[in-house]
């Protein structure tokens, strides 16, 4: 990921990777990506990784309600990966709360901006927006 963020920052075109959800494993395709004005880069542990945090310009870490995101994760694991409630249960207590808790929860003291609420904070959103959309207006 890092050697991609560089060459994007350069100029580059890069091949992204696509991962595979169901079967934890990358895909054979990928996805062309040109770089641009604005790349945005979006992962639960994209803070907690020094060498990616450094290259990013604004880091916003999107805070969530840890119950709201329990209830995401069962009803879209459900859906869209064909797993049990008994096998998001596992991993959750098994690996996703702790890794949470030890990784990401602790990387949002390198953010920039702190969203409270997630995506239903309007206000905080369309403030993160409007810069953007103001940086892109300043750069033509």
């Amino acid at each position: 990921m890092s050697e991609h963020l560089k060459a994007l920052k350069d100029a580059n075109t890069i091949e992204k990777p696509v991962y595979d959800f169901a079967t934890h494993l990358r895909k054979d395709e990928k996805v062309t990506v040109k770089p641009s004005k604005i790349v945005i880069v979006e992962g639960i542990l994209v803070l907690s990784v020094p060498e990616i945090r450094d290259m990013l310009d604004v880091k916003i870490f999107v805070d969530t309600d840890a119950d709201e995101m329990l209830l995401r994760r069962v009803e879209r694991d459900i859906k869209e990966r064909g797993r049990t409630f008994d096998c998001i249960k596992e991993q959750y207590l098994e690996t996703v709360k702790p890794m949470y808790l030890e990784f990401c929860e602790p990387s949002k003291r390198y953010a920039d901006i702190i969203i409270p609420r997630g995506g239903e904070n309007k206000i905080a959103v369309n403030m993160v927006i409007a810069k953007l959309q103001r940086y892109i207006k300043e750069s033509v």
